[in-house]
Parts: structure tokens; C-alpha cells; sequence
């Protein structure tokens, strides 16, 4: 399948007569993505169900209906198609999406008369755009960047350095109005990660000796875990094994799979049980349920009834339950007095536009950093990015471990001045490190002692404290690919809410099985180092689908999308958070004030 286009959707909506506005294409480009169809193919499937319901208006609610009743239900082309399922899967895919639909808005940008630009300046935040005298005061970086010194292109990108909209507030949460976005710099804040002796994965370890007996271990103990929590907290009696024929209503657990190697559909449905039920899978008749949102790899308690033992029709699902939050010993009450809010700065690679190994995104960062001084940056990887035309041709003419530490180099140094914590999380698309799940941490071995004393080094994924507030983090592509493989109908929330609360209840930073083609997944570490022991206060997921802020199911979400995308800017995140938990009224406050999500 070719790359999908806002353009090619546009085209296609302008033959048939149908009216649509940005947010109605970007809504059919990610149904494209998702479901593996072309820009006709889509409009096609639209007009046919438009006209079908009377002449539905394109409306994001009425795509929400047409993907339940429509897409949903069709089944996959490819299901026997492995090279293609892969293609889909690939990241990489979708960057020429990505691009294209960036070229877009930055031509309209540059169009547009100051009427229509008007309602995305109201957005825009009261920052001063960024001088040429605050770059130069960041000569060491840029002198360690520079890209003659390591690549065979060293010309800069045009496009990135033409971008428009630089500081526009692109998503918001909370308190929008009040907040002063600056921080204080301050490396007294205490940043550690929270579990600790075995529970964290501080070093490499030894990786592609697992055997499929333990992954098969690994899988039959996380069925039995959650569904003993699930047992307990619906007070239900026992499970019964899946494929006893019964006349009576029985409940089930196991977990979600697909009958085939294609995307998961409602007719493609299969129920594992775990090993204490028999082990055995079948089918599932979802026809019964009025609601369901389901992924492989997702542990789920039904009731239903299978009366030849050889489909279970299922009748009611059960909802998932999160862990409970962190309690730290110190909580502050509604009267006591409020702690100084902390800001916490976020931004995910790639750092470099995709025609040219130029760090000048990175430059940029590290410039916002010194201005805003905010109190904790987080950076995820990658830093040097294995899917860079120049990195997969070997266009360098250093090493990749050489390239690397320039960049942590320049941050760090860079924003010494600014008193600000960092923490690095790497990604597998990090050509240097380990490419495994889960990731250990970057090992920094030239970092002075009051450099060590700001740097914090992570892995994907962790649970990181900051103050009393807890962040879960994680550069895994996992909105990406959850949003490929979830189907869903009658739920009423859109899919990314959907995916935050499957990893949410699933209680896991990884809950899909078969991962990604693309994640090399050892099933031993994921076990010890991949499970969530607690609901983050604040849980941050950076993907190459669109950047987001929100509440679910009291867990503040945010993907802050990527730095850069192709070849123009992206965007990061920032929030205001209360350092120690408050109570009113004995309820737990979200101690997330407010968050936004910006342009570089």
C-alpha cells in the first residue's frame, strides 16, 4: 500500500462533493493508517456508508460510528500476508504521511492572511521567538554538532529552518491561563526511580537465550495474576475451563488472540486460557455485547455460555482495574500550605531533520531549556536514529558511539547554566545501544561528579519520582502499534483514551502479544522490568501519531510527538506539577496543575 496523504483524502472528498475540515482528514488519515487503506479506498467506504444513513455530515462523531460499524467488521486482506502485515507494522511506513501532511500545513501557514491566521495566534503563547544572538550564546553545542565534523551532508535543512509557528501551543490541560511557564532550575529536586535493588534495570544484561517454554511461563503467569485480581474484585466464585460445553452461563478467563497472523477483527477473535482452564483456544461470538475495545495480547474475565464447546458466545465483559496511586508517607491536606510547582520539560528524537544529520532542533531544545529553566527535562531517544537515510547508508564519518556522545555532550554542557535535571531514556531506534525491551540505560562513563549529580539515566521502561509525584515513561512506539491491532465497537471514547487505559488496567508499558515486529521483547526482563507496580501520576508515551494531554482514569497522559518530523519541526511537552501529593475532602488530587504541548 502506498503512502496515504491528507492530500490524496482531500482529492478524493472534493470528487464526490463532500465537505470536510482539517480535523475531519486528519480522522480518515489515521482510519487509513490503522486499517491499511488507501485514500480512495477510505472515501469510498465513507460515501457508501453516508449514503446509506440518509447523507451523514463528515463529522468526527459520525466517523467514530462509521469506523465501529464499518471498518471494524471487514476483514483483513493481508491476514495471510506476512510481508505486508510487516510493512504496516514498520514505523517507517508512515514517515512519508508524516512529511507530506507537515509540507501541507506549513504552505497554508505561509498563505495565510491574517484573518485566518488570527485563531492560531490566540494560542500562541506570550515567548519571544528565537533570537540569533541566544543561539550564539550556545557556541560550544552548536561547535559540537556541527555536521561537517561527522557527515558527509552538511547542509542544513531548508525546510526545518522555514518553519512556521515556532511556540504555538498546539494542546493543553488544566489551568491554561494562570501557570507561568518557567521554571527555577532547581537541582534540588529530588529525581530517582522509584523501584529499587531488583525491580530497576540499571545495566545490560545478556539477552536472546530465552527458551519458549519461559515465554509461554511468562504469559501463563501475568493470565493468573490479573485474573486473580480480577476474581477478587468482582467476588467471583471460579473460572471454568473455556471449551467445556455447557448450557448454563460460565465465566471465563484468558487471553485475547487472533486466529490468524492478520489484523484482529470481530470475527477473528480467539480466547486462550491460561494453563489452570486447560490451556485451550476458542472462539468468541462478540455479537452479544453491546460494548467491547480489545487488543492480542489483552487478559480479559467474560461471562458467557458455550454450549457445543466449540465457540463461546460472550455476554458480558469485564471491566479492567488499575493499580492504586502512589502514597508517599508526607501527604499535604487542602488547608496546609502548597508547595512551589515543578516544571517538568519533555521531548522525543529524533533531533535531527530526515534529509540531513543537522542537530539544529537540538540547538534549539537546549536554547528553550536555558530560557524556561525548567526544573526537570526528560529526553527520549533516539539520539542518533538507526531509520536516518545518512545512519542506514553509513553516510558518516564517525562512529555512532562518537556521534552519541557529542549530542549528550552538548546537552549537558549546554544547559549547565539553566541548573536543570536531566534524564535520558533511550530507544531501540538508538543505532548505539541495545536494541532490546526492555532497554537498559545509557552508560555515560566520561560525566563529571556534579554532571552525575543532574543526570539521571533511565530505562524503557521506568517509573521515575520526581519530588513525590510519580512519571511513567516509555519511548516504545506503543500507541502506534495498539492503534494498529485494537478493535473496538459501542465504547464511545475515542482510541487513543482507549490504549492509555488498556496499558492502564493491563498494568503493563507493553501489554500487546505478539509485540511489533520491530520489538525485540525479552519475556524474563519484561516480566521483572516491564510490569507496573502502581498507576503513574503521570504517564508520558511518545509516538508518532498525534501529541495529546489528558486525563484517564486519573492518570495524566501525554504524548508530546517527536521533535522532528521528516523534514520540518515537531513538538514537546511541558507541565506544572504539584511536587506533593494533596488531599480534599480525603480525595487525591491530581497533582498535574497543567501541561501543554508546544511547537519547536
Amino acid at each position: 500500500m502506498a503512502s496515504v496523504t491528507a492530500e490524496d483524502i482531500k482529492s478524493e472528498l472534493d470528487t464526490f462533493n463532500i465537505a470536510f475540515n482539517n480535523d475531519t482528514v486528519d480522522k480518515m488519515l489515521e482510519q487509513c493508517l490503522c486499517h491499511r487503506l488507501n485514500g480512495d479506498e477510505i472515501v469510498f467506504e465513507w460515501f457508501a456508508f453516508s449514503a446509506s444513513k440518509n447523507q451523514l455530515l463528515l463529522t468526527l462523531d459520525n466517523l467514530d460510528q462509521f469506523e465501529h460499524e464499518i471498518l471494524n467488521k471487514k476483514k483483513s486482506k493481508s491476514s495471510s500476508k506476512g510481508s505486508q502485515l510487516n510493512k504496516t507494522r514498520d514505523i517507517n511506513s508512515i514517515q512519508e504521511l508524516i512529511r507530506a501532511e507537515e509540507e501541507e500545513e506549513n504552505l497554508l501557514d505561509s498563505y495565510s492572511t491574517p484573518a485566518k491566521g488570527s485563531q492560531k495566534r490566540a494560542l500562541t503563547t506570550p515567548e519571544h521567538p528565537q533570537s540569533k544572538r541566544g543561539v550564539a550564546r550556545l557556541a560550544s553545542p552548536s561547535l559540537m554538532l556541527s555536521p561537517a565534523s561527522f557527515s558527509l551532508s552538511a547542509t542544513p535543512s531548508q525546510k526545518y529552518g522555514m518553519r512556521g509557528g515556532r511556540g504555538e501551543v498546539v494542546s493543553s490541560f488544566g489551568t491554561v491561563q494562570g501557570p507561568r511557564w518557567t521554571g527555577k532550575g532547581q537541582t534540588s529536586v529530588r529525581v530517582e526511580m522509584l523501584a529499587g535493588g531488583d525491580n530497576s534495570l540499571i545495566s545490560s544484561y545478556k539477552y536472546m537465550f530465552q527458551r519458549l517454554r519461559d515465554v509461554r511461563d511468562v504469559l501463563t503467569e501475568k493470565i493468573e495474576e490479573l485474573g486473580e485480581e480480577l476474581r477478587s474484585h468482582f467476588n467471583i466464585e471460579e473460572f471454568s475451563p473455556v471449551s467445556l460445553p455447557v448450557q448454563d452461563s460460565i465465566t471465563v478467563l484468558g487471553q485475547v488472540c487472533c486466529d490468524s497472523n492478520g489484523k484482529l477483527n470481530a470475527q477473528s477473535v480467539l480466547l486462550e486460557a491460561g494453563q489452570e482452564q486447560g490451556g485451550r483456544q476458542v472462539p468468541v461470538d462478540l455479537s452479544e455485547l453491546k460494548e467491547f475495545s480489545l487488543f492480542p495480547g489483552q487478559v480479559v474475565v467474560m461471562d458467557g455460555m458455550n454450549t457445543s464447546g466449540e465457540k463461546f458466545v460472550a455476554t458480558k465483559l469485564y471491566e479492567g482495574i488499575p493499580l492504586p496511586f502512589y502514597c508517599p508517607s508526607e501527604v499535604k491536606h487542602e488547608m496546609d500550605e502548597v508547595s512551589e510547582p515543578v516544571m517538568v520539560m519533555m521531548a522525543c528524537g529524533p533531533y535531527t531533520p530526515s534529509e540531513s544529520l543537522t542537530y539544529d532542533p537540538l540547538i534549539d531544545l537546549i536554547t528553550i531549556i536555558n530560557k524556561d529553566r525548567p526544573d526537570v527535562c526528560i529526553l527520549f531517544g533516539p539520539f542518533v536514529d538507526s531509520k536516518h537515510e545518512q545512519i542506514e547508508k553509513n553516510q558518516v564519518t564517525e562512529t555512532f558511539q562518537s556521534i552519541f556522545k557529542r549530542c549528550v555532550d552538548s546537552i549537558v554542557e549546554g544547559t549547565k547554566g539553566s541548573g536543570s535535571r536531566l534524564v535520558f531514556v533511550p530507544s531501540q531506534r538508538d543505532v548505539n545501544h541495545h536494541c532490546i525491551y526492555p532497554q537498559p540505560p545509557f552508560n555515560l562513563t566520561n560525566l563529571s561528579k556534579d554532571d552525575t549529580a543532574r543526570v539521571t539515566l533511565a530505562s524503557d521502561p521506568c517509573t521515575l519520582l520526581i519530588g513525590n509525584v510519580t512519571f511513567g515513561l516509555t519511548s516504545t512506539d506503543i500507541l502506534f502499534h495498539m492503534g494498529a491491532e485494537e478493535i473496538s465497537s459501542g465504547t464511545g471514547t475515542e482510541r487513543f483514551s482507549r490504549i492509555m487505559k488498556h496499558m492502564l488496567t493491563q498494568r503493563s508499558y507493553y501489554p500487546l502479544y505478539p509485540p511489533a515486529e520491530e520489538v525485540n521483547m525479552d519475556y524474563e526482563k519484561f516480566q521483572q522490568f516491564s510490569q507496573m507496580n502502581l498507576t503513574p501520576d503521570i504517564l508520558i508515551v511518545p509516538s508518532e501519531l498525534r501529541y495529546f494531554i489528558k486525563d484517564v482514569i486519573g492518570c495524566v497522559c501525554v504524548n508530546p510527538g517527536r521533535l522532528t518530523k521528516g523534514q520540518v519541526g515537531g513538538t514537546y511537552g511541558r507541565l506544572l506539577v504539584q511536587p506533593n501529593p494533596v488531599l480534599v475532602d480525603g480525595k487525591r488530587v491530581s497533582p498535574c496543575i497543567a501541561g501543554q504541548v508546544v511547537k519547536i
